[in-house]
């Protein structure tokens, strides 16, 4: 865990009331940082294998399989979502389905930290591990989570040396759907 990236997440943490979802957890690290905090947290993600890992690795913790397309949890019950990177495999033409279930797990007034791969340009697709990811400008994430009812709180960036720039936006629910 980068510093940086460390206290984007534990700042937010410490600001949400309610159930925490880190949806799309990967291995579970943040997932394990967040309940050491003290925070009511459940890690999701689609890869059967991750979650055994998480399990196996974070026994107090708990992890479902699951998508984040598909997130079990009731209308308007979190008070937020950790996105951790968990939506670049997601192209321009798919980000919405995720950012829908999102929307609707929040609750009005809950919070989504989510964190992905920089550009300074367009929209691009990289190779990423097994499967295409894709690099956002910020301003073109927020301006797409803005479309999909959020409401834009605050955004960080990191260029490191060597390594892909990162970003974070922070949005709120707004409430009604997308849709009307």
């Amino acid at each position: 865990m980068h510093p940086a990236d460390r206290e984007i997440v534990e700042s937010w943490a410490r600001s949400v009331s309610g159930r925490i979802v880190d949806a799309g957890c990967g291995p579970g690290h943040w997932t394990r940082h967040l309940f050491d905090l003290g925070v009511e947290v459940r890690g999701t993600d689609r890869v059967p294998e991750f979650i055994e890992h998480a399990r196996s690795t974070y026994p107090a913790v708990p992890f479902a399989v699951g998508s984040i397309e598909a997130i079990d949890e009731p209308d308007r019950s979190l008070g937020g979502i950790l996105s951790w990177f968990s939506t670049i495999h997601y192209s321009p033409a798919d980000i919405a389905a995720p950012l829908a279930e999102f929307r609707r797990t929040l609750r009005v007034g809950g919070t989504l930290l989510l964190g992905h791969f920089d550009s300074d340009g367009a929209i691009e697709p990289f190779d990423h591990a097994v499967v295409r990811a894709y690099r956002w400008p910020v301003e073109e994430m927020a301006a797409v989570l803005e479309r999909a009812g959020f409401t834009i709180a605050d955004v960080h960036r990191r260029a490191d040396p060597g390594q892909r720039p990162v970003a974070a936006v922070l949005c709120r629910n707004g409430g009604a759907s997308a849709e009307g």
